[in-house]
């Protein structure tokens, strides 16, 4: 039986920014209901433990978030959500001490890479506010990030860009040095108790329309991961923000089923003999990190 040590749940496809780092889903608007959650919990419990709430949209605009974190709970899952926070006036109250919470990533470079963004100070103070709160209140983890940097590290521009932002946790942490002196690319820096920054290079997702490479080389996906869009689309990773690779659809086919299926055998059995059989995965930046 296969086991992930990630498994995405998109909990819904909306998201209330529109980022130039994120383009916007052709699928349609759509909320997890409850019942529909609950069956891919119980569908996905023998294969993983770790559950995201993410793949397209943002999960703090779901309803029903609470009810979600809940029945995961109840189940024995630890969920991560990666949230923009700009939410957290509304649905802060709602998931603060949460048992099921293991990890919040917050994608502070949202504000950046929204148009229109206003009030910089206060949205990122609002969100170290809930990350100090939080930490108090149980053992979650929390990450904010900086994934706006280019591959020359950065330009001009987005040092003092993130400089604002870097002097507001340097602040409101009271840290004794410029973070960027402790920077290290593709490790996090400890700003205070299970309260970590990660910067990193700007996050490409891949299309149809990328160049495509000599299709030779290796991925994780359905081999540590896997994920379940809002409509109960089975994909292989959650770099799959538009179903392309359509593996299934757990409301018509059970879960073990599908990873079984013929599509995903040909794109896992392909991993392992490093050759690429997806044509969306040749076209997958990301992947090529693996592939060294």
């Amino acid at each position: 039986m296969k086991k992930f040590k990630k498994f995405y749940i998109e909990i819904t496809s909306v998201c209330n920014l529109s980022c130039t780092f994120c383009p916007p889903t052709k699928r349609q608007a759509n909320f997890i209901k409850i019942d529909a959650f609950t069956k891919i919990l119980d569908e996905i419990k023998p294969h993983t433990e770790h559950i995201y709430f993410h793949v397209k949209g943002e999960p703090m605009l779901h309803p029903k978030l609470d009810q979600l974190l809940d029945l995961s709970h109840e189940r024995g899952f630890k969920v991560n959500l990666t949230s923009n926070g700009t939410l957290l006036h509304k649905a802060g109250p709602k998931i603060m001490g949460k048992p099921a919470l293991r990890q919040i990533n917050f994608s502070l470079h949202s504000f950046d890479g929204h148009e229109g963004s206003t009030d910089k100070q206060g949205y990122i103070k609002s969100v170290l506010a809930f990350a100090k709160e939080a930490v108090a209140a149980s053992n979650i983890l929390i990450s904010f990030r900086l994934w706006n940097l280019t591959q020359d590290n950065a330009t001009n521009l987005e040092r003092n860009r993130n400089r604002e932002i870097l002097e507001i946790i340097e602040e409101e942490f009271r840290l004794d040095y410029k973070i960027e002196d402790k920077f290290v690319r593709g490790s996090g820096i400890k700003i205070a108790d299970r309260i970590y920054l990660n910067q990193e290079h700007e996050f490409v997702w891949p299309d149809y329309k990328e160049q495509e490479d000599e299709g030779k080389g290796f991925c994780h996906g359905l081999r540590n991961q896997a994920g379940i869009l809002v409509d109960g689309t089975v994909i292989p990773c959650c770099l799959d923000g538009e179903g392309a690779i359509n593996l299934g659809n757990i409301n018509r086919t059970p879960f073990s089923e599908i990873i079984e299926g013929e599509r995903a055998n040909k794109l896992y059995d392909g991993f392992s003999r490093r050759e690429v059989v997806e044509e969306l995965c040749r076209k997958c930046d990301y992947r090529k990190r693996f592939s060294m």
